[in-house]
């Protein structure tokens, strides 16, 4: 049975990119048929006269198995402002029965499939539907990435709690190392490592991913 799992972040610009695109390279690595979906992005341009993600073209290239930007990346966006908002501005309402339809194309496929949410957990994609909803409607388990900076342990802390409190399985988290400057990096994680109640998967170390070890056995 085909596996997947749902990254989400403790906001926007954190990171979820490049973990998710991280854990594709590793599953292949083991020998895993993947996909990656990002099903709602904003900010994008236009390559050969079609809108383009920047993200969703890194996870598209980062998956073993190789698909139709359309699947990947059902709904797109040229400003890069919160989803529900760019949605509202071009005409179109994010719907995630249409999400789970591609999701299903594509998983059917594969081993594993990654998808990458948009913002952070609770970011709004429609009047009634937000990022944790979506994880709900595709069922799958979470992993949290979390930007090390400074206010990460708030955003960690109360991001693992709305999580959990969701009802979905929130398997672990990755400390994403985005701030050089940060002094107080090793403490926090350290911090984090004793509050959370899910397990340290790893730490990127300013782009060193790969190195994170994760079986897909815990999917």
């Amino acid at each position: 049975m085909s596996k997947g799992v749902f990254i989400t972040g403790t906001d926007t610009g954190i990171g979820k990119t490049v973990i998710s695109c991280g854990l594709l390279k590793n599953f292949n690595k083991q020998g895993w048929r993947t996909a990656a979906m990002k099903p709602v992005a904003s900010g994008a341009g236009y390559v050969d006269g079609k809108l383009r993600n920047e993200d969703a073209l890194a996870l598209q290239q980062a998956a073993s198995e190789q698909w139709p930007y359309d699947l990947i990346n059902p709904y797109v966006f040229e400003p890069a402002v919160a989803p529900h908002l760019a949605a509202a501005q071009a005409g179109v309402e994010i719907r995630l029965d249409r999400i789970r339809l591609a999701y299903e194309q594509l998983s059917a496929n594969v081993d594993v499939t990654v998808v990458e949410g948009v913002g952070g957990w609770l970011v709004p994609l429609n009047r009634t539907d937000n990022v944790a909803d979506l994880a709900v409607s595709l069922e799958l388990p979470v992993i949290l990435v979390v930007g090390i900076r400074l206010g990460c342990l708030n955003h960690a802390l109360l991001t693992e709690d709305s999580i959990q409190r969701k009802g979905v399985k929130l398997i672990g988290w990755i400390a994403n190392m985005i701030d050089p400057e940060f002094t107080s990096a090793e403490d926090n994680i350290e911090t984090l490592r004793r509050k959370m109640t899910v397990p340290l998967l790893g730490v990127n170390l300013y782009q060193g991913v790969e190195a994170i070890s994760f079986d897909v056995g815990m999917l």
